[in-house]
């Protein structure tokens, strides 16, 4: 379903100017030296969506600069007014996609990829369009340090399963594997899709790969 467009888009995106990204390319290699020169890491998140995973995860580390990479601009809007109010100076944000990742980052530029319940894509012919197909896991390789981990939750049990298959192809050794990941409580900071379906009693699946 295509996201209606917001009111008033673009002087709320102005509101937003000081954690907004406008030029992504034009900061590779140097995020940490323009935004946040005593970061601990540097952490992306690809599809932010409406930015409570974000807001949520900057919140609590703040030492790690976080970019959130969002292709919808209503979306993103929403993500830059979260963490606004809430007054954080570690998050920035831009307009983007996942297969340009090599173009806004350095190699080794990166610590950490958070991949949060993207879009299946459950037709075998459209594989290759699902963000973690071997072929999207070896562009984020290009910009992860050695040992950088991609941190993924679904609620998609065959995207997991198919995802658990191609991180090793990919040369990422898997951890953290789990297919009930609040089954004992609420782990972590949930995205907005995850909160929902935590509400509705359904398993999220989550997973770690570390780039070897």
């Amino acid at each position: 379903m295509r996201m209606r467009k917001k009111k008033n888009l673009i002087p709320r995106m102005d509101r937003c100017a000081p954690c907004h990204v406008r030029d992504g390319f034009a900061l590779k290699g140097r995020w940490r030296e323009a935004l946040m020169p005593g970061a601990r890491e540097v952490h992306v998140e690809l599809g932010c969506g409406k930015g409570r995973f974000t807001a949520g995860t900057a919140a609590e580390h703040p030492d790690v600069l976080f970019i959130a990479i969002e292709k919808v601009p209503d979306a993103l809007v929403v993500a830059m007014e979260r963490a606004m109010d809430l007054g954080l100076k570690n998050v920035f944000f831009v307009v983007g996609d996942a297969a340009l990742l090599p173009d806004y980052f350095a190699p080794d530029e990166v610590d950490r990829v958070y991949i949060n319940f993207c879009d299946p894509w459950p037709s075998n012919r459209h594989a290759k369009r699902r963000l973690t197909h071997r072929d999207f896991l070896n562009i984020y390789r290009q910009v992860l340090r050695t040992g950088g981990e991609i941190h993924f939750k679904t609620d998609n049990r065959p995207l997991f399963e198919f995802s658990l298959l191609e991180f090793p192809r990919a040369g990422y050794a898997l951890s953290e594997v789990t297919r009930n990941l609040h089954e004992n409580g609420p782990q972590g900071v949930m995205t907005d899709y995850e909160a929902k379906f935590f509400a509705q009693g359904l398993p999220i699946h989550r997973c770690v790969g570390t780039k070897n």
